[in-house]
C-alpha cells in the first residue's frame, strides 16, 4: 500500500515511501485521480477526447510555474529541450524498454511526473505530452509513475491487456476485431494459444501466454525497475535477491506445468549449443509489423550493435568466477563478500544487471543483454529491419518457451552461489517448543480449465462516424477450486510467541514417475504462501485460505469495471476504495496450483512454522498484510518483511534430508493435485 511522504527525500532514502489514504496536497480525491488515469490511457492510440484533458494538453506549459517541481523544473526543461529539438521518437511506433534511447525518453516523462509537487502538476504534464510523445513510451512513463509516486496512492492502473491489447492477443483476433468496427457487428472472438499439436510445447503454451501471469511479469519489472535510481527517493530493498526468487519462482512452476503435461523439465541454455525450439508468436504491433519468429535449430549469431556471442560467454564466467572465489570486486577495486545471505542480492543486481550492480562495466548484464540477444535471433544483422521480438518486451516475453529456458541458465547460476554456502543444521531451523502435529487440506486440490473475456475496444482506431461495438476475445485459462489448509500447532513455551508459517508445494515424482528425493528436488519447490502467526500457549489451530496467499492476487478488474466504479464514486462524492486491485505484481490467485493429472500429481506439502521474532522487520507483522503479494514482490513502504532468505530453509544444499526430519517444527504431508477435465 502506498503512502504520503511527509519527510524529506533525503529521509525517504533509506526506505520505500509508506503510503495512506488521503486527498494529496492538491486536494483532489482518489476517485478523481483514478478518472484522470482511466481517461488520460483510454484509447492511448488516440487524441484525447476527454474535454477537460484536452483543454490541458492544449493550454498548459510545463515551464510556466517552475515552483510546481521539487527540483525547480530542471526535469521539465531537459524534456521541453528534446520536446522542441524534435528528437523524441515519433508516434505511431513500436517502443522497446530495451531500446537504450527510447527507454531515456520514457524516462525523462518518468522524471517530470516524480518531481510533481501536487496531483495538479501530475495530470498537467500527462495529458501535455501524452499528445506528444510516443504511445508506448508515455504508457510506460505513467504506470512507473503513479506505482512509484507518493501522488498515486489508492489508484489502480487498468489491465495492460486492454490498454495495449496488441501485445497480449494474436493477430487473427486483432483482425476480427477491426471487421466488426468496420461492419458495426459485435463481435465475441476465442484466442487460442500459439502451435500446434506437432510441437510438444503446445501443451504448456496456457502457461506462458496466459495474460496474467504476463501482467504479473512486466508490473514485477515496473516496480522493481532495472534502470531505478536511489535519487528518485528511496532505495528498493532487497531488489537482487528479489529479482532471483521470482524468476525462480516462474521457472519452477512452468516446470512443474511440463510435468504435469509428461514433458521433461526445461533444459537451460546454452550459448554455443543450439536453440531446438523455435517460435512464431503469432503477434503483430499496433504499428511496426509482426512480432519475429524465431526457427527451430538456431545457432547463436553475434547481435550487431548489442553483443557479440563470445562476450556472453565471457561475462557468464566471470560471474562464475567470482562465486567460486567468494567475492565480487566493486568498480573501485574493493571485494564484496557474497558467501553469506546477502550475497544472492548482490548477484541479482549483478546478473540482472540494475543501477545497483556494483560494477557493471566488468560483470556487464547478463540478463538484460540476453533477452536482447534471443530477440534477434531471426533478424540478427538487422538485414531486414525487423521490430524487436517478444523476449524485448516484459509484456511478451514468457511467451516464448526459450524465456523459461534463460531463467534456467540463470537459475543455475544461482544455485551454485547458494550451493557453495553451508547447508542449514538442526540448530539452523529448529523453533525450540514448537511442533508441527497436523496439516491438512480443506477442500480438494482441484484444477481446470475456465473462460476469461477481454475488451478490444483499444484494440481498434477511432473512428469518425464509426460507432463503437462491443468487440471482445475471450480464452481458456488455468484455475482452481478454492481450498484452505488447517495447520495444528503446539506451542510447548511459556507465553505467547510470534511464528512465521512457510508453504511450499514439493514434486516428488519426475515425469518418469521416479520419486525425487528433498535432498535433489528442494530446488524445485513452489512458494504457496508465507504469513506470520501469534501462537497461543499450548494447542493452535490455523486456518489460511488460499485465497490469502502472499503470492497471489486477484484478477484486475477491467477498464469499464474502472470507468463504471470511478464515475459514479465521481458523480455522488462518495470514497472510492480498490486497495485490493492496486498492486498487479503477484502470481494470479487462480495460477496458485499447478495443473496436476486427471489421476492426481504427487506433491509434498512442505509447511515450516520458524521463530517470527528472528525473522520479522517491524512490531506487529501478524497485523500487516505487507502490501498483499510480499512473498515475491516486496511491500511497498517498508523494507522486506523477512530477515531470512527467500526460499528458506529450502534454498540451500540439502546433503542429508534427515535434518528435516528431526526438527517438530517442520511437517511434510503427501498430496495430490487432480485436473477436471470438466468443470
Amino acid at each position: 500500500m502506498k503512502v504520503l511522504i511527509l519527510c524529506t527525500l533525503v529521509a525517504a532514502a533509506a526506505a520505500w515511501p509508506s503510503f495512506s489514504y488521503q486527498n494529496d496536497a492538491s486536494g483532489d480525491s482518489t476517485a478523481k485521480r483514478q478518472q484522470d488515469v482511466n481517461h488520460l490511457l483510454d484509447r492511448i492510440y488516440d487524441h484525447l477526447h476527454y474535454s477537460d484533458l484536452k483543454q490541458i494538453s492544449e493550454t498548459f506549459s510545463p515551464e510556466a510555474d517552475t515552483s510546481m517541481y521539487t527540483d525547480g523544473g530542471t526535469a521539465a526543461h531537459h524534456l521541453m529541450e528534446e520536446l522542441n529539438d524534435h528528437r523524441f521518437l515519433e508516434q505511431h511506433h513500436w517502443f522497446s524498454l530495451f531500446n537504450p534511447r527510447q527507454r531515456e525518453e520514457a524516462l525523462m516523462l518518468f522524471d517530470v511526473l516524480m518531481h510533481c509537487k501536487s496531483w495538479e502538476c501530475f495530470v498537467d504534464n500527462a495529458a501535455f505530452f501524452r499528445e506528444r510523445m510516443n504511445e508506448g513510451e508515455f504508457a510506460y512513463a505513467l504506470y512507473t509513475a503513479v506505482i512509484h509516486s507518493e501522488l498515486g496512492q489508492g489508484i489502480v492502473l487498468p489491465p495492460l491487456y486492454e490498454i495495449t491489447p496488441h501485445m497480449f492477443t494474436n493477430s487473427e483476433i486483432i483482425h476480427k476485431a477491426y471487421t466488426a468496427k468496420m461492419t458495426q457487428t459485435p463481435g465475441r472472438f476465442e484466442m487460442k494459444f500459439t502451435g500446434t499439436k506437432k510441437n510438444k510445447e503446445q501443451r504448456v503454451a496456457y502457461f506462458g501466454e496466459d495474460i496474467g501471469l504476463n501482467i504479473h511479469h512486466v508490473t514485477w519489472h515496473m516496480d522493481f525497475p532495472f534502470w531505478w535510481k536511489d535519487s528518485y527517493g528511496y532505495h528498493l530493498d532487497r531488489k537482487g535477491e528479489l529479482f532471483f526468487w521470482a524468476h525462480h519462482q516462474l521457472t519452477v512452476r512452468f516446470d512443474a506445468e511440463r510435468l504435469s503435461n509428461w514433458l521433461d523439465p526445461v533444459d537451460e541454455l546454452h550459448w554455443e549449443r543450439i536453440i531446438h525450439e523455435g517460435f512464431a508468436p503469432h503477434t503483430s504491433y499496433k504499428y511496426g509489423g509482426e512480432f519475429p519468429a524465431r526457427p527451430d535449430n538456431v545457432h547463436f549469431e553475434d547481435v550487431d550493435g548489442v553483443a557479440h556471442v563470445r562476450d556472453m560467454i565471457i561475462i557468464e564466467s566471470r560471474i562464475r568466477d567470482a562465486i567460486a572465489h567468494g567475492y565480487v570486486t566493486d568498480n573501485h577495486g574493493d571485494n564484496i563478500n557474497i558467501r553469506n545471505d546477502h550475497g544472492i542480492d548482490v548477484l541479482g543486481d549483478i546478473i540482472e544487471s540494475s543501477v545497483y550492480s556494483p560494477n557493471a562495466q566488468y560483470y556487464g548484464a547478463l540478463h538484460n543483454t540476453a533477452h536482447i540477444m534471443l530477440g534477434r535471433q531471426g533478424d540478427p544483422h538487422g538485414k531486414f529491419n525487423m521490430p524487436p521480438g517478444v523476449m524485448e518486451h516484459f509484456e511478451t516475453a514468457t511467451r516464448d518457451p526459450s524465456f523459461f529456458r534463460l531463467h534456467k541458465y540463470m537459475d543455475n547460476i544461482f544455485k551454485e552461489h547458494k550451493d557453495s554456502l553451508p547447508p542449514y543444521t538442526k540448530a539452523d531451523i529448529e523453533f525450540t517448543g514448537v511442533a508441527v502435529e497436523e496439516v491438512e487440506i480443506v477442500g480438494q486440490l482441484n484444477t481446470f480449465f475456465d473462460e476469461f473475456e477481454f475488451s478490444l475496444g483499444n484494440a481498434v482506431d477511432e473512428l469518425e462516424k464509426v460507432h463503437d461495438v462491443a468487440i471482445s476475445a475471450y480464452v481458456h485459462r488455468l484455475n482452481h477450486e478454492e481450498f484452505s489448509y488447517k495447520i495444528l500447532v503446539q506451542n510447548n513455551n511459556e507465553g505467547d510467541i510470534l511464528a512465521t508459517v512457510r508453504i511450499y508445494l514439493c514434486p516428488t515424482v519426475d515425469n518418469n514417475h521416479i520419486h525425487i528425493p528433498l535432498s535433489e528436488g528442494h530446488w524445485t519447490c513452489i512458494e504457496m504462501d508465507k504469513f506470520y502467526k501469534q501462537l497461543k500457549t499450548g494447542s493452535n489451530k490455523i486456518d489460511r485460505k488460499s485465497t490469502e496467499s502472499s503470492v497471489t492476487v486477484p484478477d484486475s478488474l477491467s477498464l469499464a469495471e474502472l470507468h463504471e466504479k470511478t464515475d459514479q464514486a465521481v458523480a455522488s462524492g462518495s470514497k472510492l476504495d480498490l486497495h485490493e486491485y492496486e498492486r498487479s505484481c503477484g502470481l494470479p490467485a487462480r495460477l496458485l496450483l499447478p495443473k496436476g493429472t486427471v489421476n492426481g500429481m504427487d506433491f509434498d506439502l512442505f509447511v515450516a512454522v520458524t521463530n517470527g521474532d528472528e525473522d520479522k522487520v517491524t512490531d506487529h507483522p501478524e497485523t500487516d498484510e505487507h502490501g498483499g503479494t510480499h512473498a515475491q514482490c516486496g511491500a511497498h513502504g517498508e523494507k522486506y518483511p523477512d530477515k531470512k532468505p527467500m526460499g528458506y530453509p529450502l534454498e540451500r544444499s540439502i546433503p542429508d534430508e534427515r535434518v528435516f526430519h528431526d526438527v517438530a517444527n517442520i511437517n511434510v504431508t503427501h498430496v495430490k493435485v487432480f485436473f477436471k477435465e470438466e468443470h
